[in-house]
């Protein structure tokens, strides 16, 4: 069995991207590992060949800028990663430079890529999610966090990324999945107050036209965390490749949580308790298909 490790990324020093330890995470279980790099400004280049691994194959990429509807562009900044790794691999493990895969799990994704390796009926690897927020001690949860994605696939060029890179499509429909017991760890928004105000800002530009931005984010916004929803305090263990990040936080999160969740919407929270007592969140957008 052979895994392609894949991602994109650009400006990571700028943007302060834990993209050396989203790529380290889940190298152990892959045998090569492509990296579209976007035209950066800064070192993000030197940044990924630090990481001084032979598996690691860098492609370098040009952005086009003009695609600001949706975040198309990160969608084909994938498809570009995704096109080169190695024809002969089995299964394509994707995954993005604000996120990581905790040790424990290695062992357990390693198998169920060699037991679902036969059945073609499973083109991809459902993961769960954690999404952090403010804080390394704290993840957000509720229906504005989506709670799964897929995160490895298999290596058939008829699939490519989705709108904004979040999920993939094979000739236009949605993939057939397997659900693993195993969470991808979203740090992206791990960040003081005003490197949240600049995450947004730098997000948005590739969603929105610089009208929209200087309406609804103009240089005097202040961030204050009421996307949150509700967040609950992380009483595990976070993936050792971010252990020195964490112990360089400079900042605390000082939120009053009560509050937060008092924020929320009669509706938001009626459809959350539902959730909580039962998993099943209504609605629930899924850009995929779970097969077994």
């Amino acid at each position: 069995m052979k895994v392609s490790g894949f991602t994109f990324i650009r400006n990571a020093v700028k943007n302060d991207y834990p993209v050396v330890e989203a790529i380290t995470s889940i190298l152990p279980v892959c045998d090569e590992f492509v990296v579209a790099l976007g035209n950066s400004d800064d070192e993000t280049e030197s940044l990924i060949k630090g990481i001084n691994s032979p598996k690691i194959k860098i492609i370098n990429t040009v952005w086009d800028d003009s695609l600001r509807d949706g975040g198309a562009v990160f969608a084909a900044q994938t498809d570009i990663a995704f096109n080169a790794i190695s024809p002969d691999a089995d299964w394509a493990f994707y995954i993005q430079g604000d996120e990581c895969v905790h040790e424990k799990y290695l062992p357990l994704i390693k198998k169920e890529m060699e037991d679902n390796l036969g059945d073609k009926n499973i083109e991809g690897l459902l993961f769960k999610y954690l999404h952090f927020y403010g804080s390394y001690d704290y993840y957000g949860h509720s229906r504005r966090w989506y709670r799964r994605e897929i995160r490895i696939l298999r290596n058939n060029k008829a699939i490519h990324s989705y709108r904004d890179a979040q999920g993939f499509r094979l000739d236009g429909r949605k993939i057939k999945v397997k659900l693993i017991d195993a969470y991808i760890y979203h740090y992206g928004w791990v960040k003081p107050p005003e490197g949240l105000k600049n995450k947004l800002r730098n997000f948005n530009q590739f969603y929105h036209d610089d009208t929209w931005l200087a309406q609804n984010l103009p240089e005097s916004f202040e961030f204050d965390y009421k996307n949150a929803d509700r967040l609950i305090r992380f009483a595990g263990t976070h993936p050792q490749v971010m252990k020195k990040r964490i112990e360089a936080t400079n900042w605390n999160l000082d939120i009053d949580l009560k509050k937060l969740h008092k924020k929320m919407t009669f509706r938001r929270k009626l459809l959350q308790k539902i959730e909580d007592l039962t998993g099943w969140r209504v609605s629930e957008y899924r850009n995929y298909k779970i097969f077994k």
